[in-house]
């Protein structure tokens, strides 16, 4: 499960909507908000989903992806069951890899996915949407964290060079010179690293490769643009869930996962050496000036957006990640459609946006939410 500006997206129109991380949700999408009393019979109303317009929503809305999304989007179903009386949102957090299959296969109504569709995604989803084709729509951002157990070792500071040589097992003890280096003075023992990674297609992982593919190329010679791990070693583990559940379980480890997880289960996190003044915390804070250097490189309806790696702006956080709903522009099923629509028009909505806030994520530029809730509405 992060996230300013040539084509006008602005640091500010994130900033200030982005709180920290230690109100995330767990996991498992743990609720807090408060509730009303439910009024003859009908449906509980949470405070957040009291201006939810339903818009001729009704019945189940099948979806999956994303479990880098997963937090966001329990509390988005939450609020919107609530509000919309009779309507079931089913999002399973299987990965973007299977999501975009799901949606391909016309098994889901959207798919969540961490990385743009692409070109042959884009021709495969014509099959489906008949008269359209599949277009990604940018919902949630945040940073993808570098999470690790090390007992001794509060603040851990990593590059790219030795990520990638990490995860690719060429560097493989914890004291190794490369580390100690970017760690004066810390207390490194000569333990060997265990290193997860996703054993599901990802979007995680994708977005990783291609930080890892541009800031040190030198040492990460995989395909950038594989949702599957690419590298030989480590372990692997399924969803963000699992390769956090596996690494706050194994004294040396280190994995990746969205940020949410690493605050839900109080697990250290690396900063970044990106070649700035300072090392660079994983907050939302930090990954939204990376993301609001993001250009639009989508046309039409379609919204993807490309990310700089590589930046040293001094506090961007450089592993950071966007997630889109990947849906039809046109071709979608008459029977969800309305469900569909209203669902996408909550979810970017000014107070959609906002509830992203209590599961620690960065809601989107303002920007590229305008232009998104342009586009929701004319889906047909």
């Amino acid at each position: 499960m992060k996230l300013s500006r040539k084509n006008g997206l602005r640091a500010s129109a994130i900033g200030a909507l982005v709180v920290s991380g230690a109100l995330v949700l767990s996991a498992c999408g743990s609720d807090n908000n408060s509730e009303t009393p439910a009024k003859e019979g009908g449906a509980k109303t949470s405070a957040a989903a009291s201006n939810i317009a339903c818009e001729g929503a009704k019945g189940q809305l099948l979806a999956a992806g994303s479990s880098a999304q997963k937090n966001a989007m329990d509390l988005w179903v939450k609020n919107f069951q609530a509000a919309c009386s009779g309507v079931e949102i089913n999002y399973q957090g299987i990965g973007s890899g299977g999501g975009i299959t799901k949606f391909n296969q016309g098994q889901v109504a959207f798919a969540g996915s961490d990385s743009a569709l692409k070109d042959e995604e884009v021709a495969e989803s014509q099959k489906i949407c008949k008269t359209g084709k599949g277009v990604n729509l940018p919902m949630v951002g945040g940073p993808i964290a570098i999470g690790y157990k090390l007992e001794g070792v509060d603040n851990l500071v990593l590059d790219a060079s030795t990520i990638a040589k990490i995860f690719d097992n060429k560097i493989t003890k914890w004291n190794d010179p490369a580390i100690a280096k970017l760690n004066p003075g810390a207390k490194l023992p000569d333990s060997t690293i265990q290193a997860f990674h996703r054993s599901d297609e990802s979007g995680t992982t994708q977005n990783l490769g291609k930080y890892l593919s541009t800031a040190a190329a030198a040492d990460w010679k995989h395909d950038p643009k594989s949702k599957s791990w690419p590298a030989q070693g480590g372990q692997a583990a399924n969803g963000s869930s699992g390769v956090a559940t596996a690494v706050k379980d194994a004294e040396g480890s280190i994995g990746y996962f969205e940020l949410s997880y690493a605050t839900a289960n109080k697990i250290s996190t690396v900063s970044i050496n990106t070649g700035a003044a300072a090392p660079v915390a994983a907050s939302s804070e930090n990954a939204s000036k990376a993301i609001a250097a993001a250009k639009v490189k989508g046309t039409g309806n379609d919204v993807a957006l490309s990310l700089d790696y590589a930046t040293k702006a001094e506090g961007a956080y450089p592993i950071v990640l966007v997630t889109y709903e990947i849906a039809c522009d046109k071709g979608n099923k008459a029977e969800t459609l309305p469900t569909l629509k209203a669902f996408l028009n909550y979810t970017v909505s000014e107070e959609g946006q906002k509830v992203l806030a209590e599961a620690g994520y960065a809601p989107l530029p303002a920007e590229i939410a305008a232009k998104v809730r342009a586009i929701v509405p004319t889906l047909s």
